[in-house]
């Protein structure tokens, strides 16, 4: 077999196409404290600097051994730029939002002519040059983002959101659709920045939140549209149990689905998804990789690949306190399961 690079490996993985080894790296948040201290690139300074930004991504693939750089650190780019109040959150605590701009009605909802000019956008797009010169052709960047559902549930609100799919169904769907098109807006943006994998974190597409019915009957096709529109290797990740939409999950065209720990076997989830796509994940970032100990992350890591996991990352983002030795632990176990 030729020699893989880690950016054709990860794509090969993706794609489903035969690999080496599986790929081990994170398609969610990579930020944590130590490396924070490491570098000097601390939340929230490095949320809004691009040099800052661009230094801790790069630290986490450089000290811990992942083999991609996914920036940014948060689900709230896409949405302060259109409009939503954000809290930057602490060196500890990812930015999240605390004001809505459309949550009565979806007067005056447009995308701004000039989104890609707005907020942390042009920070967010900056930092991918920065990766790509510093780390090479080789190495697979991640750009990170918030998806087309969770996007419309912070234009109007979780509230408001959840009401109109019961009670008002075309806002419902009026928001969606500009949610999806800003998405695709600001995920093709990153691919010409330089980001060869786009992952989108959609939490609120969840079974937690949202039902099944509707998923299938709203959500779907607006993230098909997504996946089919942006012009690179996407993986959609979304969070709690998503058993009872995973076989739908897999129509929706993305190559990846990172999926959290809480779904159980990657083998039988496997079974569902099929040749549709390909299984990410599902490391618990929480319960296994924040508090370790070392031997049991590379139990759940080996057990993972043993069940025919396509990329070894974590399930979700990877908590800030999680420490650097912890992430080691997960790759020395992909390495160790194929000495």
């Amino acid at each position: 077999m030729s020699e893989f690079t880690l950016k054709t490996r990860l794509l090969a993985a993706l794609e489903g196409k035969p690999v080496d080894k599986v790929p081990v790296c994170s398609v969610t948040q990579t930020g944590i404290v130590e490396l924070m201290d490491e570098v000097g690139a601390p939340w929230p300074e490095a949320h809004t600097d691009p040099e800052l930004l661009a230094k801790l991504a790069i630290a986490n693939y450089e000290l811990s051994g992942l083999e991609a750089v996914r920036v940014p650190y948060c689900l709230t780019v896409l949405v302060e730029a259109m409009g939503c109040e954000i809290n930057m959150g602490t060196k500890n605590r990812q930015p999240s939002v605390i004001g809505h701009p459309y949550p009565k009605s979806l007067e005056g909802a447009a995308i701004p002519e000039d989104l890609l000019q707005r907020g942390r956008i042009p920070a967010v797009l900056e930092a991918i040059k920065i990766i790509r010169e510093k780390v090479g052709p080789d190495v697979p960047i991640i750009g990170g983002m918030e998806g087309p559902i969770t996007v419309a549930s912070d234009l109007v609100s979780v509230k408001s959101f959840m009401k109109w799919s019961i009670k008002k169904t075309d806002l419902f769907e009026q928001s969606l659709d500009i949610a999806t098109e800003a998405a695709i807006m600001y995920a093709n943006a990153m691919v010409e920045a330089g980001a060869d994998v786009i992952s989108v974190a959609d939490p609120v597409a969840s079974p937690d939140l949202m039902s099944p019915a509707s998923f299938k009957q709203f959500l779907q096709a607006r993230l098909q549209k997504f996946s089919s529109s942006v012009d690179s290797v996407t993986v959609l990740h979304i969070c709690g149990n998503v058993n009872p939409i995973l076989n739908d999950m897999a129509d929706c065209g993305f190559e990846g689905l990172s999926v959290e720990e809480k779904v159980g076997s990657p083998k039988k989830a496997k079974e569902v998804i099929g040749d549709r796509a390909r299984f990410v994940g599902n490391i618990s970032s929480p319960f296994t990789l924040l508090p370790g100990p070392v031997d049991k992350i590379k139990a759940e890591a080996k057990q993972a690949l043993e069940e025919g996991v396509d990329v070894l990352a974590p399930g979700c983002g990877i908590a800030p306190m999680t420490p650097l030795e912890n992430i080691k632990a997960m790759v020395a176990a992909r390495d160790e399961y194929y000495a």
